[in-house]
């Protein structure tokens, strides 16, 4: 059953995702910082998909993905549409995992270690929902900024 939940959630918010990189007025603003603002709403998006792609889509549905984190924070300039197909992609794969996982193994022990100690899988995905939402609100505040700046 929270498979179910889990899956509604992440594709609601990675929805919300896509809205608010199209609601950028200009395709620019969405890699800019400013002041102590260290991530653009490109990059964080770019941490999003590389997040959930390693640790549902490789982890879980054993896709090929391959993970450079850092190139999630220095990539800059990558087109609004082609942000936006990578989280389409990010849904697609989430929702084919999802479809295919069972539920049993929620409550088995993550396979890799991603925190000081080991977690079930079912704490895992519920962490990664928060982070997703919590990255999500910074987006939309970040929108807002450069929002503010072409009034």
């Amino acid at each position: 059953m929270i498979i179910n939940t889990l899956k509604a959630l992440f594709e609601r918010d990675l929805k919300r995702l896509i809205t608010e990189i199209e609601q950028y007025k200009s395709e620019d603003d969405i890699w800019k910082v400013k002041g102590q603002i260290n991530n653009s709403a490109g990059n964080l998006c770019l941490h999003l998909i590389g997040n959930l792609n390693t640790y549902i889509g490789k982890e879980l549905g054993r896709t090929d993905y391959i993970r450079n984190r850092d190139l999630e924070f220095s990539s800059k300039g990558i087109p609004r549409q082609q942000l936006i197909q990578k989280v389409e992609n990010t849904i697609e794969m989430i929702n084919k995992t999802f479809d295919n996982f069972d539920e049993n193994l929620l409550q088995t022990e993550y396979p890799i270690l991603v925190f000081d100690e080991k977690t079930s899988t079912e704490y895992l995905l519920v962490h990664l929902t928060t982070h997703l939402a919590y990255h999500l609100g910074q987006i939309n505040y970040h929108r807002r900024l450069m929002d503010v700046e072409h009034c």
